[in-house]
This record gives C-alpha cells, structure tokens and sequence, in this order.
C-alpha cells in the first residue's frame, strides 16, 4: 500500500480498477471497448441499470444476460431477460469519472480507495474496520480517468439503516435468533433429560448401579464431553461420514441430518458437562453421608473437583465466553487440568482405600487395573493430552495487502475443508482459521484484522507460530457428502472454501462471495482463483461492495443454489449473515448450514 502511495498520479491512473481486473478473470476472451461513450449513451445507461451503495444510494446499471453475476431474483427485482443458459462472459458498462465523483458511491481503483463504512467487529463483516469516511484524497488524485463495472445481476440490496440492523447485539442474534429449538439445542436438552432421569432413578432407590457407582457416571460424562472436543477423534467421525453417506443413493435427508448433528455436536459437549456435575454432586452427598468410613481427603479432593467444574462452566456461559474469550479460554483450560488432575487423586484415594481395615491396602497395581475408574480418567487424560502431543513451533510467513487481513503461509500442503490452529502463546489461547491449499508444498491461512491476535499479525508480523499438527475438520469438509453444493461467504470467510477451489473432489461445486475491496484487501490471486477454478466450472459469483454495493446476501444464495440445482448452501459469514442467509434458504425450501454458537 505504502508503494502505492509514492507513485505519481498518472502511475495509479494506469492501474486497472478493481471491477476491470476481476471481469477479465472471469471472461478471458471478452475484449471490451476502451473509448469514451458519448453523452447520449452514458444517460441511456444510467437510467436502465441499478446500482446500490452500502449507504443505500442507489443509480442504475443493466445487467447482462450473458454476464457471470446475471441471477434470476424474481422475488425483487425481476430482471427484464430470461437467465442465460451458459453464464460465461460479462459485458463492460463504462460510467465516466464525472458521473461516479458526484455519486455517493464512488468506482474507482481500490489501491485509492478510502471506505466510509462502519467499524467493523466480525471477520466475515463487508465493510472495513478503520475507514474514515474522507473522500477527498480519492477526488483530487482520481481525476479524469474513465471507470468500468462488471454488469451486475438484479440482486436485492438493503436499503435497511444501520442503526436498524445493528439493533440486536451479537450475543442475541447467536443465542436467539437461530432458533429455541436448534439441534444444538436439542442434542444438550437430551443429554440433560437422559442423566436427569437416572438420576432420578438412582437417587430413589431403582438404579442400583448408578448409587453405587456415581462418580463413574460423572467420569462417563466427562469422556463424553471431551471426545466432542477432541479434533482427532472428530477428524475420524467426520472422514466415516463422508465416506458412508457420500453416495449418490444415500438420500440427501440423510445427509443433511448428518451434517446438523455433526456440526451441533456441542450441545452433546456441554450437556454432558453440565451433567457431569450433578452426578459429582450426588457422588459428595453420598461420601460425606458416609463420612465415618470415608477418609477426609476423598471429601476434599471431591469438593475442589466439583468447584473446578463449576467454575469452567460458568466461564463457557454465552454472555461471560461472547464479552470475555480470553478469561473463558483460559478459565477452561487451566480450571480443566487442574480437575483432571485431582481426578487422578480422587480415583487413586476412594478406590485404593479400604474401610475395613482403615488403610490403603488395596492401592496395588492388581486390584487398580479392575476398576473401570481407573481406565475411564486414562482415557479422559489419553483424549485430553493428545493434541498437545501434537503442538509444535513452526517458521511462518506473514503478508498484509492492507490492515484489514493478512495471510500467514506455512509448509506442506493440507485436504480441502480442514481448518487449523495457530498461537504465539500455547498455554495461554488458540485461533482456529480455514486452510487454503492445493496439497501440495504449502499452505495458508487468511486472517482479518478483527481482534488483537489478529491485528498484531499485521502490526507485528511473527516468524514463528505454534501449530497443532492435527488440522480439524468442519463444517465445510462435510461438502464432500454431496453430489452439489453452494458455498457462500462474506468477507474473509472465503478463507475455508478456498481450498476446495483448488483441489479436486467428489461434489458439483458454486461459489457465491461478497466481500469489499477484494482485490486491495485479499490479493489477486484470490480473485484468480475464484474466477479459474476448473472445479468452479464458471458457477462462480463474486460481489465487490465497494463497486456493486451491499447486496442481500440471501436471495443470491438461493438465487444460485436454484440456478445450478444445488442440495445444499453452506454459509460462512458473520451472526447476522448466516442467520439471514439460512433462514432464508429454508424458507426457499433449501437445506442450508452455517456457523452456530459453539459449533
């Protein structure tokens, strides 16, 4: 950027804009005019065509029937040209400098570019977080340079005011407006209900097991909880679902149910979690009834457990994990060794310890490895260690086009849809980010600016990071179930589908983005990607705010999930984002998934 800025005017002024450079991506073999249009033309042009600003300044521009971005959204604005067969080129509309200075939007190469936005507070957010609404440096170096668009579909742009739109608080639109009655949300009630109703049983006599052996219960719960954590084993659970339910026969029912359980399986992480301490809580009860015989340190090591536990979920409360990660992360980390630890004191004293004779004979390797006590804290500690075994510190290399995101590359190549975790500090917190790769000799992360880990990649760009070897599967990697899918992103969220565009896999895949600036705050070799991408197969829509405005996100998504018969629309993109383009796929009658609280 700062190269930028030390070239004379007439340098920049040979810069192609943003809008030019991503059309010739798209369509290689158009070969569009380079003349001025004459007046008659240019008012022809601007009356007939729509276009909108993230201010809600809307002129107009015609779409193309040929173009890439031309969708048919007879739910808005009804396009006056039937949908192409073959959406493979774009057509140039040229609007003259003079008509775009005295518009609220400017078009103009987004190296000048100096948004007017919002701060933004989400990765996946369209506008940028440090914009200052001065619009004269771009007036006074842009000056008589002629401008081009891509012909942009139709879409429905929100014309909402901001204040409207940010009414409900993050918090509310994660904890609410995703429903009461999400699978995560069932899958925790179930698990609550099931351990509620033994111990129920237990506690009135009609499950004997269970009174006696209370705090296996609880150690039952705690290796449930900590598998649905565990990447490796998810990593298993997720490459056997692909295989088993990604035939062509298998119904998509059967899939998309797959993938709301596969991706909700917090709900079973931390209602086992809060299970867990109601049957640690029924297990001290019963240990101080039978104070007399128990030794006093089974009572102590028993309640500072039990506070531990307590503690780590009041950290994972939404509002205390949303308003404070660090002290969440950290709360939850730290309070769960040090309980795990106690465990194996726990185990070591109430099970060795013999009340007959008031000693620990029975603390021998013999009677221990009888005791499915024991074997359950192995497998919880086995489980809980195991991506840490994996942790190692690795050479990086950090780029920022701009402030907004940077992308950090790191050696060997990585399958599509796995994400993975960085850290400067391991004991402390960890980031998860999507993996771009070609699985081959590198890889690499896109981050934008939105947090302090983050910004500090830019500000402060590390040599080294600690890495877990062990990449995670998500969300996205469960595409590979399908016969066709539409993934949609906002912003840096194009990060964890990048991957599949340079990879080859089973599934028929689309691409809708919408993000600002692309070509100043991702680089053109994201652009490239996008628009090349033999896998894409020209089912590619790329949306730039800065030159087509804020466009509703979620009649695109169905638009393009319709237009190419997609089973599925995977969505990554802010709360609100992926909230509206859900809903809002559903409601079309199209199976739909994006990030959940806690997923």
């Amino acid at each position: 950027m700062g190269a930028n800025k030390s070239q004379p005017p007439s340098t920049r002024r040979t810069k192609p804009s943003l809008a030019r450079s991503f059309a010739l991506a798209l369509s290689p073999k158009q070969n569009p005019r380079r003349g001025a249009m004459d007046q008659k033309d240019q008012a022809k042009t601007m009356m007939h065509t729509k276009f909108s600003s993230c201010r809600g300044v809307s002129f107009e521009l015609k779409p193309s029937p040929g173009s890439p971005f031309a969708l048919q959204t007879n739910d808005h604005y009804p396009p006056q040209q039937p949908p192409p067969d073959a959406p493979t080129a774009g057509r140039w509309v040229w609007l003259p400098q003079s008509f775009s200075r005295h518009g609220s939007s400017r078009i103009f190469p987004a190296i000048f570019a100096r948004s007017t936005s919002r701060v933004s507070s989400h990765f996946c957010d369209l506008d940028s977080d440090d914009d200052s609404g001065d619009d004269q440096t771009v007036a006074a170096i842009v000056t008589d340079e002629e401008m081009a668009v891509v012909a942009a579909a139709p879409v429905a742009v929100d014309h909402q005011a901001p204040g409207k739109k940010q009414a409900r608080s993050r918090l509310g639109v994660i904890l609410l407006d995703q429903g009461l009655f999400t699978v995560y949300k069932r899958l925790f009630a179930l698990c609550v209900a099931l351990n509620a109703v033994g111990l129920a049983l237990a506690a009135t006599g009609h499950f004997p097991y269970a009174s006696g052996h209370a705090s296996v219960l609880a150690m039952g719960n705690i290796l449930a909880l900590t598998l649905c954590r565990s990447e490796a084993v998810l990593r298993v659970v997720f490459w056997l679902a692909v295989a088993l339910l990604g035939r062509p026969w298998v119904p998509v029912l059967a899939k998309t149910g797959a993938t709301a359980t596969l991706q909700s399986l917090g709900g079973v992480h931390s209602g086992c979690g809060v299970s867990s301490l109601a049957w640690l809580a029924y297990a001290l009860a019963q240990v101080i009834r039978d104070i007399d015989v128990t030794p006093r340190v089974v009572v102590g090591v028993a309640s500072t457990i039990l506070g531990l536990l307590v503690l780590s979920c009041l950290a994972a409360f939404p509002l205390v994990r949303h308003l404070h990660h660090n002290v969440f992360e950290r709360t939850h980390r730290f309070a769960g060794w040090g309980a795990l630890a106690l465990l194996w004191v726990f185990v070591l004293v109430s099970i060795g310890y013999d009340p007959a004779t008031a000693s620990y004979d029975h603390l021998t390797g013999a009677f221990l490895v009888k005791r499915q006590e024991l074997w359950l804290t192995a497998a919880i500690t086995f489980f809980t260690l195991l991506p840490w075994l994996t942790v190692r510190r690795v050479p990086v290399t950090v780029t920022a086009r701009s402030n907004h995101a940077s992308v950090i590359t790191f050696q060997g190549g990585v399958r599509g849809g796995l994400l993975g975790r960085i850290s400067r500090s391991p004991l402390s917190e960890w980031h998860a980010f999507g993996i771009i790769s070609d699985n081959k000799d590198t890889h690499a992360m896109l981050a934008g600016a939105v947090g302090d880990f983050t910004k500090a990649l830019i500000s402060d760009p590390p040599s080294f990071l600690w890495v877990r070897g062990v990449h995670f599967a998500g969300l996205p990697y469960l595409l590979n179930m399908y016969r066709r899918a539409t993934m949609v992103a906002t912003g840096s969220g194009i990060c964890v589908f990048m991957s599949f565009l340079m990879q080859p896999g089973p599934a028929e895949l689309s691409l809708v983005w919408v993000a600002k600036g692309i070509e100043a705050n991702y680089g053109e070799e994201m652009k490239a990607a996008c628009g090349s991408s033999e896998r894409l197969g020209g089912r590619v829509i790329v949306h730039d705010t800065a030159v087509m405005g804020r466009p509703n996100v979620a009649a695109l998504a169905v638009d393009a999930a319709r237009r190419w018969g997609s089973e599925v629309v995977v969505v990554t993109s802010n709360p609100e984002g992926s909230r509206d383009v859900v809903t809002g796929c559903k409601n079309a009658g199209i199976p739909a998934f994006g990030p959940i609280w806690d997923s």
